[in-house]
């Protein structure tokens, strides 16, 4: 029996619906959206008292369901179909005698002007709307001029439907347009396999006088989660939220069909300001043995921790899903603007929504674990939020780590999973003579992070090797005590050129930074200040050095590029593509001293380009090392302006060890996990 039209106009055809119903006998056929589902909808804008039309009425159940329940008696159905007329008066007719079906087309009614509350339409505008060609849309202008004449001021035009971009925009844009209250419902699931993947929406448009000039829209959408509308800017906004839904919807489909090949990230978004609040990374793992207890599982990642490699990377999160054991493991990453109810707040909040994303083949009452570092949700203060013209929006924020360790990190939002700088907190020394706090003052939360900046303490592994690059260095004096000239480009929070003007007792370091906001920050929350060995010029780092190239060269025994490109387009994050062209680079081998060091921290994922960069610098530095940071896509280039000053891995241990065995000096704070050697270990010749 063929059921389905040979082409799309024939949606609008009766002699295809006759044939239709006439094949299909007395069964009721529901294109999509049962009753119980869309119940809750309707109840909102359709009173016992109303009087309702339902335009391409089939031989649906929905108005018998609404008159059988009570929710309205006065219903008024048509549909162009003489067949599915005849059929439905026959099964209705003397069980619901206040409900009439009538032979009629929306197109063309007969009623008179202002008749009824409300028009519901179950699939009808999808049926028409099948294409955008101009006979069509014309039909489709015509019905809605129709519905509109029909309906009464304040009355409710209902329209059920799959929304694809081209309806939902259609309905939209015609209403709006003439001075109508839009709103968009999302219909909640049954919980079973549904007819269709795709949810069910329902347009409410609300009749309203339209007045003369331009009238500001008024366009709402309400996903199944919520009852409070929230409001939208445009249609197109309107109509992209229904595209996330419908692809979050496909996703949930799919992920319970099949395991995942690779890892799936969402946002899941505050209800009230729309803006993001969890990150949520699905990652299955294949060589986990599935078992009743093992299938899934949801980590919560504690906050200001999402950046870490375990965490914040793709095979990071891998191989924390394999690690816990569960075949899939949804990862949850906090939002530094949101707040949260502790774990038990957050596993209240998510435990439906996760469910979306369970496993084939689990139990629909399985309960599913929330893990966590610890068992808590971490801590994270944001001391300080601003906006920089060159920098755009930035905050510094206080997290805390492992056990009990403190970290203060300075964040550009425009990247907000990438941490720019870090420093170690620890509690403030007290000033010679200074009292000790007395015994009946009241003691310091365990819980409230301490407030000194640790100078001592590098963060960052890149740093680490950078600093490390100054073993290459010639002469027979020990480094800290030798007179360095060391440029460095890029202040951040200032602890490289901070560790190096503190470790190294005679260096003078001149720091180059484009943003002035940065200093700012750096003095006011990272513990720098300036001084005779210590000095900040406010420039651009391409200015800076092409103009010491020409006034002053051969002056520096150290030049330290660790910049950020503003241009996230370009595959190089780190430095900007100028700062690592031949003529640029020709000038700062030209401020360097001939046994000096120019160290370059390169963060390159466009393996071309990053080829093209590590030609060009050897096209200009005849002796070229590199330092791979594992877990992190940093890598540490040392350049040399003479190939005399190669020195095999042996010899570069041996100075790494007696530098730090000078550095190491007693009484002096140095952090155990530094070792220079160890940085050098796995230096490469190119």
């Amino acid at each position: 029996m063929e059921l389905l039209p040979r082409s799309p106009a024939e949606f609008g055809s009766a002699r295809y619906w006759d044939r239709f119903f006439r094949q299909r006998g007395q069964r009721p056929f529901e294109w999509y959206g049962a009753f119980p589902e869309l119940c809750p909808v309707l109840h909102k804008y359709v009173r016992p008292r109303d009087k309702v039309l339902v335009v391409g009425c089939g031989n649906s159940e929905l108005s018998e369901q609404m008159y059988d329940v009570g929710m309205c008696e006065d219903i008024v159905n048509i549909d162009i179909s003489d067949a599915v007329i005849r059929q439905m008066q026959e099964r209705s007719g003397s069980k619901r005698p206040k409900m009439s079906y009538l032979l009629m087309d929306m197109l063309q009614m007969d009623f008179p002007d202002a008749h009824f509350q409300v028009v519901l339409d179950k699939g009808t505008l999808d049926a028409l709307l099948t294409d955008e060609e101009e006979a069509t849309l014309a039909k489709v202008d015509q019905m809605f001029a129709e519905i509109s004449r029909v309906l009464q001021v304040g009355g409710r035009y209902l329209c059920v439907s799959l929304a694809q971009a081209h309806v939902l925009k259609k309905a939209v844009e015609y209403f709006s347009q003439e001075g109508w209250v839009v709103r968009v419902h999302q219909v909640a699931g049954s919980g079973d396999k549904q007819q269709f993947v795709l949810p069910v929406f329902v347009y409410v448009m609300t009749k309203f006088r339209k007045i003369p000039g331009s009238a500001p829209q008024i366009l709402e959408i309400c996903p199944e989660e919520q009852d409070k509308p929230m409001r939208v800017e445009s249609a197109e906004r309107l109509v992209a939220a229904v595209k996330d839904r419908q692809h979050y919807a496909l996703l949930c489909s799919q992920l319970g069909k099949t395991p995942c090949r690779e890892q799936v990230s969402l946002d899941l978004c505050d209800k009230e300001s729309g803006k993001p609040r969890y990150t949520l990374n699905v990652v299955d793992s294949p060589s986990v043995k599935p078992s009743r207890d093992n299938r899934f599982a949801i980590f919560i990642i504690p906050q200001g921790r999402e950046t870490e490699w375990l965490f914040g990377t793709e095979e990071g999160r891998r191989q924390l899903a394999s690690s816990a054991g569960f075949g899939r493991l949804v990862t949850v990453a906090l939002h530094r603007e949101q707040h949260y109810e502790g774990m038990a707040g957050i596993q209240a909040e998510l435990s439906g929504k996760v469910m979306e994303l369970a496993p084939p083949g689990l139990p629909a009452r399985q309960q599913v674990p929330f893990l966590s570092v610890g068992g808590d949700i971490g801590v994270r203060t944001v001391q300080h939020r601003d906006t920089s013209p060159l920098s755009g929006d930035y905050v510094v924020e206080d997290v805390k780590g492992e056990g009990t360790s403190y970290f203060r990190r300075l964040i550009f939002l425009r990247n907000r999973n990438v941490v720019q700088s870090e420093a170690r907190l620890v509690a403030p020394t007290p000033l010679p003579g200074q009292k000790k706090r007395r015994k009946d003052k009241k003691k310091p939360s365990p819980a409230e992070p301490p407030a000194a900046i640790d100078k001592s303490y590098l963060c960052c592994e890149h740093h680490k090797a950078m600093v490390a690059g100054l073993c290459l260095l010639g002469g027979p004096d020990p480094l800290p005590g030798a007179s360095l000239a060391v440029l460095v480009v890029g202040l951040g929070g200032g602890s490289l050129p901070l560790f190096i003007h503190d470790y190294f007792s005679q260096a003078h370091v001149a720091v180059v930074e484009i943003d002035p906001s940065m200093l700012e920050v750096a003095m006011r929350w990272f513990g720098f200040s300036q001084g005779d060995r210590m000095q900040v010029h406010v420039s651009d780092g391409l200015d800076y050095v092409a103009k010491l190239a020409a006034e002053a060269p051969a002056q520096y025994d150290a030049i330290m590029f660790d910049v950020d490109s503003k241009d996230l387009t370009v595959g190089m994050s780190c430095p900007p593509p100028a700062f690592v062209e031949k003529p640029f680079l020709q000038k700062v081998k030209t401020i360097l001293k001939p046994e000096g060091v120019f160290v370059l921290n390169l963060v390159c994922r466009d393996a071309r380009l990053k080829e093209s960069v590590l030609a060009t610098l050897r096209d200009v530095f005849p002796l070229l090392y590199t330092r791979r940071i594992e877990g992190e896509v940093n890598e540490i280039l040392f350049c040399q302006p003479s190939p005399a000053g190669r020195r095999d891995p042996t010899e570069l241990g041996a100075r790494a060890r007696a530098l730090e065995g000078a550095l190491r000096e007693p009484g002096r704070p140095w952090d155990s996990s530094y070792v220079l050697a160890d940085m050098l270990q796995a230096v490469e010749i190119l």
